[in-house]
């Protein structure tokens, strides 16, 4: 059984000293962004779930913002103006977790060249292991709460997530040397960018997620005083069953039923409203997740 990673996740409060060190400057987003939230009107259901229950997020037919992770391109229009409709509620500041890998604990993976990339499934550098499991194509859609939620163009984006086995690559053991599933992409003219990767594990202690990083641009991802937003995205219950009822994700069947969404120690203050993703797909076919992210 994997085990639980020490003092993961252990909340908004354990990291701040640690945010802190790293980003002086950024002004501690948290009462602003509170106050937004609290003033603002709620969300309908695309990037962002109107409820709590995972089971109809994952069950509802793809919106424009899901065909937009299967297919950027596609509805660039239509994606942008769902984007709009759902504005006002700024994505909850959460925990960055001990592994984050950008250099406020530990080695700092923003500053190796190659990490600028789509697909993040593979080490890069001196290792080219890949990290296998269920496709997972994630799409984010940036937005501008202080200008209209107008789309956040050229921003960028850090995202990083544990394994199938729940391990998270440069911290644990067997794996200080891998810089796997871990990546930046810049955000285009509509605020949207994509990742390509695996479906994460479960591992006990934590709701699936995935962790990100928002910053004012590319070349700001490595300085100081440049994040506008730290957060994680949390995966459907349905999404999750199917595939930890498949071949390798074993030790996630027994951690996933261990902690529910609204238990989750970082999701749980609001049931992950704001963080859940909308998602479709198949184990066959792989999966998409999109949402939409206003700062």
């Amino acid at each position: 059984m994997t085990t639980p990673h020490p003092n993961h996740d252990r909340g908004l409060e354990f990291d701040l000293s640690t945010l802190l060190s790293r980003r002086r400057s950024l002004g501690i987003l948290f009462g602003a962004g509170t106050a937004a939230a609290l003033a603002a009107c709620t969300p309908s259901t695309g990037g962002g779930s109107a409820t709590p229950s995972s089971t109809a997020s994952a069950t509802a037919a793809p919106t424009a913002s899901t065909t937009a992770a299967a297919s950027p391109s596609a509805s660039a229009t239509s994606t942008v103006t769902r984007a709009f409709a759902e504005c006002g509620v700024e994505i909850p500041e959460e925990t960055l977790g001990p592994y984050p890998g950008d250099g406020s604990n530990g080695p700092n993976v923003l500053e190796a060249s190659g990490v600028v990339r789509r697909d993040i499934r593979s080490s890069f550098g001196t290792s080219t292991t890949k990290a296998e499991g269920v496709p997972l194509t994630v799409t984010l859609t940036l937005l501008d709460n202080s200008n209209g939620c107008a789309p956040l163009a050229g921003a960028a984006v850090y995202a990083w997530h544990c394994d199938q086995d729940g391990k998270y690559s440069l911290y644990d053991s067997g794996l200080e040397n891998e810089n796997y599933l871990r990546g930046v992409q810049e955000a285009d003219s509509n605020g949207q960018l994509t990742f390509s990767t695996i479906f994460p594990g479960a591992y006990r202690g934590r709701w699936p997620h995935i962790h990100f990083e928002v910053f004012e641009s590319m070349s700001n991802t490595s300085a100081a005083g440049q994040v506008l937003a730290v957060s994680q995205i949390a995966l459907t219950e349905k999404a999750c069953k199917e595939v930890y009822a498949t071949s390798g994700y074993e030790s996630s069947a027994r951690n996933f039923p261990i902690t529910t969404l609204t238990s989750d120690n970082v999701f749980g203050d609001d049931g992950g409203i704001y963080q859940l993703a909308t998602m479709s797909g198949s184990v066959a076919g792989g999966y998409t997740a999109a949402l939409n992210v206003t700062v």
